[in-house]
C-alpha cells in the first residue's frame, strides 16, 4: 500500500480542529470513505483505501493507505495529497 501522510498545523483546540476538518469528511464520503471517531482520531475505511485522523491541540495530521483496488482506480498519491493538502490549509488558513 502506498501512504500519504498530510500534517496541518493550528492553534484553535481540538474541538474547533474536529469542526474545521468536518468539509474534509464530507468529501471523503464523496469517495465512500467513511471516518469512524474514537475521542481525538478517526479510523478511515473504504474500498481500496484505509488510514487515520488525528486532532492534537496544535496539529491535524491525515495518514491515507492506498490498496491495489484505488491504484487500479487510477488514484495517484501525490494528487490525493496536493488534494487533502488544499482542503486542510482552506479550513485552517482561510
Amino acid at each position: 500500500m502506498a501512504d500519504v501522510k498530510v500534517t496541518q498545523p493550528h492553534s484553535v483546540g481540538i474541538a474547533e480542529a474536529k469542526t474545521r476538518i468536518a468539509g474534509f469528511e464530507e468529501m471523503m464520503s464523496k469517495y465512500g470513505v467513511k471516518a469512524d471517531w474514537a475521542g481525538n482520531a478517526a479510523k478511515l475505511k473504504g474500498m481500496g483505501v484505509s488510514g487515520s485522523i488525528d486532532v492534537t491541540d496544535s496539529l491535524v495530521t491525515v495518514v491515507v493507505k492506498l490498496g491495489m483496488m484505488a491504484k487500479a482506480a487510477g488514484v495517484k498519491p501525490d494528487k490525493l495529497k496536493a488534494s487533502i493538502e488544499k482542503r486542510l490549509k482552506a479550513a485552517f488558513e482561510g
